[in-house]
């Protein structure tokens, strides 16, 4: 419980009692609070950056190497190739497989834009397809819709934290002969379950997996950061080249790169929060589990819909609003000081830089609609009941 003095009189004051939930709308509720989560591991953190800069070996240095070992060692795959940010990440590995102007690339309509930017800035043709209108992930019937003699690799992107069919888009991947990069910025540390019970880390299984470490992740550094990982000897070997101005001995180029670099501090970060990943996730599922109990079968909300062959670690949460109006519902929890986003408000095909006369208003009807009705809700690994409870509270009487 809290108390408030309340003025009664001149010199006279009511000591008043109020439950746990008031004071939620008290404290300054975050989509992601970073600052809660940086203070029960300060020590740690602390001392590991300043452990870098007493060492001075602020690139490449011992903290970049080791986070890669133990990142390898996490994920259960041969290699992880650092680099400065998510989208050089996915830049870098399609420099890597030798595409060329015109060869189309698959992704999903409903998406960040790094993932079409990057698709763009090579010189590549983006193919956007549809997605499921429950887990937001690539709509396989219409994948295969889209693919032709011109296509080369495929994006599918683990949005919102849980994985695309990925099974099912290896086949084809194997059938159609091209290459496919996961997406895996959301859903670092979900794990996928073969239809034979094997089950592997998000990011692992097409031919490269590409994150980001932008500090919202589930793991995220102080900076930016991302890194690419793969099995394959060749591609690992080609990659780092790239990101390292095309050379793997200095002053000899081999291949056109560019400059993309994990710097010591954020290595020395990320090592640290690894350890933390899988409780981070747990305590994300949690704070789901609670929306999802709070909103069960409201008529005007759906809850996300769970992939039946992957884990769900909840970069964000979701909801698919019906017969309800968004932008006044994302006002009304403003009044309450209550912070919501919508991921994402236009989808690519209508955005102005990736107009294509293919693609028309209506072109993807599940994402036209999910940009017009989802809302993302405060979700990370600091997150109280007492808050839930005040969001959802608030939600409810607004819906009602």
């Amino acid at each position: 419980m809290c108390f408030f003095n309340i003025t009664k009189g001149k010199n006279a004051y009511i000591r008043v009692k109020f439950p746990l939930i008031m004071q939620a709308a008290v404290k300054k509720i975050q989509m992601v609070d970073l600052i809660g989560q940086y203070e029960k591991l300060q020590p740690e953190i602390d001392k590991a950056i300043l452990d870098v800069v007493r060492s001075a070996a602020f690139i490449n240095g011992p903290e970049v190497k080791n986070f890669q070992a133990e990142f390898e060692k996490y994920l259960g795959v041969k290699h992880v190739i650092p680099c400065a940010n998510g989208t050089d990440a996915l830049q870098i590995a399609m420099m890597a497989m030798d595409l060329k102007p015109g060869d189309e690339i698959i992704t999903a309509d409903f998406t960040y834009v790094a993932t079409a930017e990057v698709i763009g800035l090579l010189g590549l043709k983006p193919v956007l397809v549809d997605v499921y209108p429950g887990t937001f992930t690539l709509n396989i019937e219409e994948v295969k819709k889209a693919i032709t003699p011109k296509t080369k690799a495929i994006v599918p992107v683990h949005l919102f934290g849980q994985c695309a069919e990925m099974d099912e888009l290896m086949k084809l991947a194997k059938q159609h002969n091209f290459y496919v990069f996961e997406d895996v910025a959301q859903a670092i540390g979900a794990d996928y379950t073969y239809p034979d019970g094997k089950k592997v880390k998000a990011g692992t299984i097409g031919h490269i997996g590409c994150t980001s470490f932008f500090p919202s992740k589930n793991l995220g550094c102080y900076g930016d950061g991302g890194a690419m990982f793969t099995n394959d000897d060749e591609l690992a070997k080609k990659m780092r080249m790239i990101a390292n101005h095309g050379q793997s001995v200095q002053y000899y180029h081999d291949v056109v790169g560019v400059n993309s670099r994990l710097d010591s501090i954020q290595a020395a970060v990320l090592r640290i929060k690894l350890r933390h990943l899988d409780e981070y996730a747990k305590a994300r599922q949690k704070a789901a589990a609670y929306y999802n109990k709070a909103f069960a079968n409201h008529p005007k909300i759906k809850t996300p819909a769970r992939s039946q062959h992957s884990t769900h670690v909840f970069h964000q949460y979701t909801l698919v609003l019906e017969g309800a109006d968004r932008n006044k519902l994302r006002e009304y929890l403003a009044t309450k000081d209550i912070p919501a986003m919508v991921y994402y408000p236009v989808p690519l095909h209508l955005q102005k830089a990736y107009k294509d006369p293919r693609y028309k208003e209506g072109a993807f009807p599940v994402t036209e609609h999910l940009c017009a009705s989802v809302i993302s809700l405060p979700i990370h690994t600091e997150l109280s009941e007492e808050t839930q409870s005040y969001i959802t509270g608030a939600v409810l009487e607004f819906l009602k």
